[in-house]
């Protein structure tokens, strides 16, 4: 590698880097922007230079000169929940070794906080935007139609996205476990939702239609708090409905948290599970296959949407043919002890 040494004290330039490594200007930018345009050779000379020189890639000048930034910038409603966790590790994974980044928000399930984050990711002209849901204000649905890039819609289902979808129907997901609890032999089978998000109330109605086209359905056996959800909270609902309907035999949960505080509370009330209540919960965390008895839940698939997102995005920046802009990825039933009503 050819020695030289910087053009000035102040901070290493592309130019710097390329006299130090001896090549042009133009390979260190591809090498940098996509080290697979490079033989190994010149990778290796690139790269020990800008180790030698501590170069920095100015971020903004290269979105100034390409019109968008080495950006995916992705937006979740939580951080802390591990449903999106499992969906942000999918999205990781489908970038290992790709110069694109990843650049995260939390709306924190606020609509506003949605628009604003939307506008300033925008702003900054990503490679991509990928965004929970499908349930954007009209402000935040008119800027992701221009927004001059992949926007990728995840953890939902629809016909008619903004650009592209990835996801499944919380709706028929809502549905099935219902129908599954009606298969089961229950018949008071109550609906215990706290925070009723969208895909909440999606949820909700897959549970209503599901015991309407029973015969089943009442009012009286749907519990609901705005609330965040938690494990305490499940019991609390669990109580709720028990004090509204004595009967209650079954109780759908809006999510796994919920699910596992409704057992520890008939554990702690000494109610049979499943015999005397059925538990099934939703999203299928790990906790539901090792809790005693063993919960029922519909699985879903985030860490396949995640890495399924991205695939989308880097597919449309390389002109790669077009797959469907709407894919289903469905979820399944996992059908456990609790409720299994014949086990002993």
């Amino acid at each position: 590698m050819k020695k030289t040494g910087r053009r000035n004290s102040g901070r290493p330039t592309i130019t710097d880097v390329a006299r130090l490594a001896g090549v042009a200007a133009i390979t260190v930018s591809r090498a940098l922007r996509d080290p697979s345009l490079v033989s190994v050779e010149l990778r290796r000379q690139i790269e020990a230079a800008v180790a030698e020189l501590g170069y920095e890639p100015n971020v903004n000048a290269r979105a100034l000169a390409s019109s968008r930034a080495d950006v995916i910038a992705v937006l979740v409603p939580s951080l802390t929940n591990i449903v999106f966790a499992d969906f942000i590790s999918g999205v990781y994974k489908a970038l290992r070794g790709n110069p694109l980044q990843i650049q995260i928000g939390n709306t924190h399930y606020s609509p506003r906080e949605e628009e604003r984050l939307v506008a300033m990711f925008l702003g900054q002209r990503p490679s991509g935007l990928i965004v929970s849901g499908i349930d954007q204000s009209k402000a935040t649905l008119k800027r992701l139609q221009t927004a001059g890039c992949p926007v990728v819609q995840v953890m939902e289902y629809a016909d008619e996205p903004v650009d592209m979808l990835v996801g499944f129907s919380h709706f028929e997901g809502g549905k099935a476990a219902t129908r599954h609890l009606v298969e089961a032999g229950y018949r008071r089978i109550g609906f215990i939702g706290a925070r009723m998000d969208p895909r909440s109330q999606r949820r909700l109605a897959g549970y209503r239609l599901a015991l309407e086209e029973a015969g089943l359905f009442d009012p009286a056996l749907v519990v609901t708090t705005p609330t965040p959800s938690s494990v305490p909270l499940g019991g609390e609902l669990l109580c709720q409905a028990m004090a509204k309907t004595p009967a209650l035999d079954a109780v759908f949960c809006n999510n796994d948290d919920l699910a596992l505080g409704v057992l520890f509370e008939a554990q702690r009330q000494a109610i049979r599970v499943p015999q005397a209540l059925g538990i099934c919960g939703f999203n299928d965390l790990d906790l539901m296959g090792v809790a005693h008895p063993r919960l029922t839940s519909v699985r879903t698939p985030r860490f396949e949407t995640g890495h399924r997102a991205v695939q989308m995005v880097l597919r449309r920046l390389q002109g790669g043919a077009e797959e469907a802009r709407c894919v289903d990825l469905g979820f399944q039933l996992q059908v456990r002890d609790s409720t299994m009503r014949d086990a002993p």
